[in-house]
């Protein structure tokens, strides 16, 4: 190797003929068997490696002159021409493999590196019969490395456990005998890849359990809403002998089809992340053809969790709408009545609000169930957007992280966004169909469109707000967690604005359902909601 101030070029000289280990991709170029000692490939440029052009001359007197002082290097004809350019089989980023790196703020898989002031500028890869003795023909290469392959590389991927094992063990014995032995984990590339990998799948872990808790807090309340809204045909049934195990089972089977057609669904809609994500991590590394085969365990298991979820749910919730006498199921659910709130006891306060502010507060704890989970559906949301934006401060102005971990956050923050939006839609949904006399009697005493949606919309922003205001402790933990678990940040790091821009990303998305369900609460029928029941 020839070192100057601001140049370096690497040599490698192998086998082109028998070169079948790390096989690189011909970019430009034609492939040689090494016939002709003369043809070289040099590795394709990028952000480190300056690189040669395809069928620059070359003479390679000019960089063994440190090598092989021995030689009289003007006895060898060492004038070559690059044939090829190729890319290095053992090089994933875009940006290329840096020849040197140091350690800052931790290991080099979880940081940055940095290049000294010898930079890797190119590489060359040169048959072996070139540099030979032009007396006795005898190898002269200045260094000799040997390239091992194991004995079944279809046993296992190079980034699986397994391999490290593997190469764990055959390192040991190598160094016994005093050999150094170089495998992929050496190289920054495949390290900074393997780490990256590690981070998106260990964010998977920690996000995906607070997703299948918010997921079954409105997979209980769409059944709960369910049953209610059958009660009638629940007592008819019981009237005519059914069992309560008997009728259950009929929405257990429903609840379980739907499930199953959503579950369906999902399959396709993870492959398609699979993919973006797959994508995204080609920003950042130059990334093989995707595989087409699927691990099939992760699907299956998060799939059977929200089964059980949903199964247990209704079976609770119709159990205890069961056990009830038909004739009380036969007449409607009576409305909670209004109690006393904690304001009225500070009547500074209270008195100074007017009657549609007094109203509203009263409702908002008339139904505690519903309060409740709006209040944790919103809350857990807030934390998955915090989360997500977290993660996208720590990429884009902590100066870490990669295409690939900005890319799983933005998917985070906007599934988050789309749960806290079915989560209103469900619950406001079941808000007006429970309060259809009540809406209706609004409107036969004259109250006009704005008000009347203004009667249920604000109950729903002072429930969004509370849950955004639990939600801010929650969001702390959640990114403690994260950030622990992938090994980089912290809390305190994340950028001020961050805070601010979360609650007004989950308004965004609650004032989109509002604007949807506006039709449906103008459009209740007064004479059929006011109609009397007996």
């Amino acid at each position: 190797m020839h070192t100057g101030e601001k140049r370096s070029v690497r040599l490698y000289f192998l086998d082109f003929e028998n070169w079948t280990v790390n096989m690189p991709d011909i970019i430009e170029g034609e492939k040689q068997d090494g016939s002709d000692a003369h043809k070289i490939y040099a590795e394709r440029p990028d952000n480190v490696i300056k690189g040669f052009a395809l069928g620059e001359e070359i003479n390679l007197a000019d960089y063994l002159g440190d090598i092989l002082p021995a030689m009289p290097l003007n006895m060898l004809d060492l004038k070559t021409e690059v044939s090829a350019i190729i890319q290095s089989p053992l090089t994933f980023s875009v940006d290329g493999e840096p020849s040197d790196y140091a350690e800052i703020e931790g290991t080099p898989d979880t940081t940055t590196a940095t290049k000294d002031a010898d930079v890797l500028e190119q590489i060359l890869y040169i048959p072996k019969n070139l540099i030979s003795h032009p007396m006795t023909g005898a190898a002269l290469l200045p260094d000799n490395a040997l390239y091992v392959a194991i004995e079944d590389r279809g046993l296992f991927s190079s980034f699986s456990n397994a391999y490290n094992s593997y190469t764990e063990a055959k390192v040991s014995a190598f160094a016994e005998d005093g050999i150094e032995v170089l495998t992929l984990n050496e190289n920054y590339s495949f390290k900074s890849l393997s780490s990256y990998s590690d981070k998106v799948e260990a964010i998977g872990y920690v996000l995906v359990v607070v997703f299948l808790l918010v997921t079954a807090l409105v997979v209980l309340s769409t059944m709960t809403r369910l049953l209610d809204e059958e009660r009638s045909q629940i007592a008819c049934l019981k009237t005519l002998g059914y069992s309560s195990t008997g009728i259950i089972s009929k929405y257990l089977l429903f609840a379980l089809i739907a499930t199953g057609i959503g579950g369906f669904g999902a399959y396709f809609v993870g492959i398609g992340l699979a993919y973006f994500l797959y994508v995204v991590f080609n920003y950042s590394f130059d990334m093989p053809p995707m595989s087409s085969h699927v691990v099939l365990l992760f699907y299956l298991l998060t799939f059977i969790l929200i089964v059980l979820a949903t199964l247990a749910a209704t079976a609770i919730s119709g159990y205890k709408m069961t056990e009830d006498r038909p004739a009380n199921l036969l007449r409607p659910k009576p409305p909670k009545a209004g109690k006393k709130v904690i304001l009225e006891r500070i009547p500074v306060l209270w008195n100074r609000l007017s009657f549609k502010y007094k109203s509203t507060l009263r409702n908002v704890l008339r139904y505690k169930s519903r309060f409740f989970m709006t209040v944790i559906a919103v809350a857990f949301s807030t934390a998955l957007v915090m989360a997500g934006l977290g993660l996208v401060d720590m990429c884009l102005f902590q100066d870490f992280g990669s295409g690939a971990i900005l890319g799983i956050a933005s998917v985070i923050v906007v599934f988050a966004g789309l749960l806290t939006a079915v989560v209103i839609y469900t619950l406001t949904n079941i808000n007006i169909s429970e309060r259809n006399r009540e809406i209706a009697t609004l409107m036969v005493l004259g109250y006009h469109d704005k008000e009347v949606t203004g009667y249920i919309y604000r109950e729903v922003l002072i429930n969004s707000l509370i849950g955004i205001i639990v939600g801010y402790p929650l969001s702390a933990l959640l990114m403690w967690v994260v950030f622990r678990t992938m090994g980089i940040g912290s809390v305190g790091e994340v950028s001020w604005f961050m805070w601010l821009i979360a609650p007004v990303i989950v308004m965004l998305f609650t004032g989109f359902v509002m604007l949807i369900l506006i039709r449906k609460i103008i459009k209740v029928d007064m004479n059929e909601s006011l109609k009397a029941i007996e």
